[in-house]
């Protein structure tokens, strides 16, 4: 979602901005912009409604006064108000002189609003994000020190966010949050703030993350404030995100690389973990003592992947579970010895940090993410940290194989460290899972072959449908959403079971109906109800399939995933469908329409 950096360097700040903005772009965004504090102590404001390249072209054809080492810049996900440049960060006070980026959300902006107009303020946008300007600029009448006013001005905000404040007469540039992730860096190249420690990683090698109320100067010495009171800093992170990881190497899209990657990523996900299942000793690492129950809370991919790991739980375990939409999870009634699974790639997804506020009493809130340093991180009882590496494509490929193979080692090894699966059964299942890299890498080839001719079969069908039993339910739900996002049709998962009580009435001659087959005996009758009425069938399964991707095509038989949660491969044919008609339809496929990799607002 939106996007922060700033610097304060001896170099010029236009090519530092516009550079991490660049590496922002993976989280989504519908508009781009810079202030950089000139020579004559004015700003720089350039904003653009295209990509963050027309920013850089901007910057480079300013001829105004000198662009100083000092500014800030923003990508924006349209929130308040529409795209346009007024509505494009950053924002300005009435003066010129204070310039403003935020994320998160300021909830009481329309009232602030109208206080500010009456006092006399003219805005320029229509977003929540311009109050702070003026605020700022109301309380540097009063105290001419831009830390103060700040501080000042902070409790009359409702909502989230992470705002960096710059003056331009003075270029003392401030930066706070309260809810939504900023982090500040110093290097031989100078200080940056960011809220993602990619946007700044080629010049820094360590951050500080700040926590809800920091407020932080940078200036010749980096000072932490809370509520106007000296604060210690807190604890250095080494940064170990690589510009490696921008390289396409030879794929088309980041979303084909990470597709590609899913095998290594499972397989050292796997070495890392299957020491400690058996034995019980990964559970134990969380902390987690008794417990009855287990629920997944997420959104989207995430909310899949926890129901995968749910079914663990539930069928190898005997232990009940729910699956909880963060958005719509206010107030759940738990109990007090429910394990409760956050699960969150980013781990700053909005409805996920509301969701985990309003659980109540719980045995343990474990945090699922791919990043341990992250807001849900700090809320949570135990990080379980999925190890998916760095994801550029904002759909999600490789993170859910992450989220689902570490959330099955460590639900496997809560059975065993509590008595409901034994060691030796425990082990058969690690033995399985040892599969799961090969199991990915034959279904990636057997996809590559097989999709290009669904692709030319379905390139004009206006909507889909997605069909499973047991276990590959959750798996057509997370085929179908991966085209929905990707291709921008209509596509509908359903257990196959539920066909004759409605979704039946939408097949008609040419439907696609893509089934999930996990060798359930029932699919059988479900594939010849649609086939009967002209569907276009694609089968995901093994030897004779039209997508032969499962483990039971492979010339060495291996299972089609593990048979309580799988089949896992099956979403990569699925991913690979998405991805090729989107292409083929002209789309994105790293940057769909409305959507954003870490959703920060609800």
């Amino acid at each position: 979602m939106c996007g922060i950096v700033a610097c304060r360097t001896t170099d010029a700040a236009g090519p530092y901005l516009v550079r991490a903005l660049g590496l922002l772009e993976y989280r989504g965004y519908d508009s781009a912009g810079v202030a950089i504090r000139t020579a004559g102590s004015a700003t720089a404001t350039l904003r653009t409604v295209t990509r963050v390249d027309s920013l850089g072209a901007l910057v480079k054809e300013w001829s105004g006064q000198p662009l100083t080492g000092t500014g800030i810049g923003h990508t924006r996900w349209a929130t308040h108000g529409a795209v346009t440049e007024a509505n494009a960060h950053p924002h300005r006070d009435c003066t010129g002189r204070i310039s403003v980026v935020h994320n998160g959300i300021i909830e009481n902006a329309d009232e602030l609003r109208q206080q500010l107009v009456a006092a006399g303020h003219e805005f320029a946008s229509d977003v929540d994000s311009e109050v702070v300007c003026h605020l700022v600029e109301d309380a540097l009448a009063e105290t001419d020190d831009l830390h103060a006013a700040v501080t000042s001005m902070l409790p009359r905000l409702a909502g989230s966010w992470a705002l960096v404040v710059m003056d331009a007469a003075t270029g003392r540039l401030i930066a706070t949050a309260d809810g939504s992730p900023l982090l500040v860096a110093r290097s031989a190249r100078g200080d940056f703030v960011a809220s993602d420690a990619g946007a700044i990683a080629e010049w820094i090698d360590d951050y500080r993350v700040l926590h809800d109320g920091d407020v932080v100067e940078l200036a010749e010495s980096v000072s932490w404030m809370r509520g106007g009171i000296p604060t210690p800093p807190p604890p250095v992170i080494h940064s170990t995100w690589g510009g490696a990881d921008l390289s396409l190497d030879h794929h088309a899209d980041f979303m084909d690389k990470e597709i590609d990657e899913q095998p290594e990523t499972a397989a050292r996900i796997l070495e890392h973990l299957v020491p400690g299942i058996a034995d019980g000793s990964l559970w134990r690492s969380t902390g987690v003592v008794d417990f009855n129950r287990v629920a997944m809370i997420g959104c989207g991919t995430s909310l899949n992947a926890g129901g995968v790991i749910g079914m663990v739980f539930s069928r190898l375990g005997g232990v009940p579970f729910e699956s909880l939409v963060a958005s719509e999870a206010a107030g759940p009634a738990l109990g007090s010895r429910t394990v409760v699974f956050a699960i969150s790639q980013s781990g700053e997804t909005a409805d996920v940090l509301r969701a985990v506020d309003d659980v109540g009493s719980v045995s343990s809130l474990i945090a699922l993410t791919n990043n341990p340093h992250s807001t849900l991180a700090r809320r949570a009882d135990s990080i379980v940290n999925c190890f998916a590496g760095r994801e550029i494509g904002v759909a999600a490929t490789k993170t859910f194989v992450a989220q689902v193979v570490t959330g099955v080692s460590y639900a496997l090894s809560a059975l065993v460290e509590t008595g409901r699966l034994s060691s030796a059964d425990a082990l058969r299942q690690v033995e399985d899972m040892r599969r799961i890299p090969d199991l990915l890498a034959q279904a990636i080839a057997a996809s590559r072959q097989s999709i290009p001719a669904v692709v030319d079969q379905v390139r004009d069908a206006t909507g889909f449908l997605y069909l499973g039993r047991g276990s590959g339910v959750v798996y057509a739900a997370e085929g179908a959403l991966k085209l929905k996002e990707l291709s921008y049709r209509w596509a509908e998962h359903y257990p196959a079971g539920e066909l004759k009580h409605g979704p039946l009435a939408l097949v008609e001659a040419g439907t696609p109906v893509v089934v999930v087959d996990n060798g359930d005996r029932r699919l059988a009758s479900n594939i010849a109800e649609v086939a009967a009425r002209g569907a276009n069938v694609i089968r995901i399964g093994g030897a004779g399939s039209t997508v032969p991707a499962l483990g039971l095509s492979m010339q060495s038989p291996l299972p089609g995933g593990i048979e309580s949660w799988g089949p896992l491969e099956s979403v990569v044919p699925m991913q690979i469908l998405a991805r090729d008609l989107a292409l083929a339809l002209g789309r994105d496929v790293d940057k769909p329409r409305n959507l954003a990799k870490s959703v920060t607002v609800e």
